[in-house]
C-alpha cells in the first residue's frame, strides 16, 4: 500500500532555508537543484524545501502548516532541545509549555513556516 514518503516546505529562498534546516536539524541534502532541495529524514522518507514556480512562493503566502519532530524521552529533552535551538538563533513562536500529548514548542523558519516539537507518541 502507499505512504507518504515526501513532505515539502514551501519557501522563497531554497538555499537560505537549505542552510536554516541543515543547521537546525544537523543533516545534509541528498538533492540539491535551484528551486527544490531534499534531506533524507529516515530510509525512503524525504523532507524537502521547494519553492516553486519562480513566482509561487512569495512573502505575503499564508504559512499555516507544521513540521513535527517527535522526540523521546522525558519533558526535559524538549526544554533541552528548546535551548540548543535558542542558541542558534532560532525565531520562537511559543516557549516549552505542556499540552494533553506532552511537553511542547514552536519556532519558525526564515519564511515563517511552523517546526512543533513534542514527546513522541
Amino acid at each position: 500500500m502507499p505512504r507518504p514518503n515526501l513532505f515539502l516546505t514551501y519557501v522563497t529562498d531554497t538555499e537560505r532555508s537549505t542552510a536554516f534546516y541543515g543547521e537546525l536539524f544537523e543533516m545534509e541534502p541528498v538533492f540539491t537543484s535551484p528551486r527544490y532541495v531534499a534531506f533524507e529524514v529516515a530510509p525512503g522518507v524525504l523532507f524537502a524545501v521547494w519553492s516553486g514556480r519562480p513566482d509561487a512562493a512569495t512573502p505575503a503566502t499564508p504559512r499555516t502548516s507544521e513540521v513535527g519532530l517527535m522526540v523521546p524521552g522525558e519533558a526535559s529533552v524538549v526544554d533541552d532541545l528548546f535551548r540548543a535551538w535558542k542558541a542558534k538563533g532560532v525565531t520562537v513562536v511559543d516557549e516549552p509549555y505542556d499540552e494533553p500529548f506532552g511537553r511542547t514548542f514552536v519556532v519558525a523558519d526564515p519564511d515563517g513556516n511552523l517546526i512543533r516539537v513534542s514527546p513522541t507518541d
